[in-house]
């Protein structure tokens, strides 16, 4: 299943300058998630981030990671949060950086669901710019009802 950047708008509340996942390449419900940021030399946080050498930071990665995982679940679950649901990133175990991100990068998000429990669930997360392995975490996120 393939998701570009209007479904994606769909299924996370997130706008710019914070939504960080441009497509959705493969997704299997329940199960899996393939999706990619472009990293632009003109995205904000390069700006201080670090003037003279820019690289995205890690949170960011992290962030872009929970953010395809909420895709995922929001799919698995078949909700949306225009009906008033919402997946919290609330915690991340085990996060490894491996190498920096730099303008010009493409960032292939994947994540895989280990587990979901009374709207608690858990991912496994890897990022890579190509072959190379950018970042791996296990990341948590919680799906509310909002009012």
């Amino acid at each position: 299943m393939v998701m570009d950047i209007k479904e994606i708008q769909e299924y996370l509340p997130h706008r710019y300058p914070f939504l960080l996942v441009d497509r959705v390449v493969e997704l299997e419900t329940g199960r899996y998630i393939k999706a990619y940021k472009n990293v632009s030399v003109n995205e904000s946080f390069f700006n201080g981030h670090f003037p003279g050498h820019p690289i995205m930071p890690g949170v960011l990665i992290t962030e872009a990671l929970a953010q395809a995982a909420g895709i995922l679940g929001f799919k698995t679950v078949n909700k949306l949060p225009r009906d008033g649901y919402i997946y919290y990133y609330v915690g991340s175990d085990n996060v490894r950086l491996k190498r920096p991100v730099f303008p010009g990068d493409q960032l292939s998000l994947e994540a895989w669901m280990d587990k979901s429990r009374r709207g608690i669930w858990k991912f496994t997360c890897r990022a890579h710019v190509g072959e190379e392995l950018v970042c791996e975490a296990d990341i948590i996120c919680a799906e509310r009802k909002i009012a």
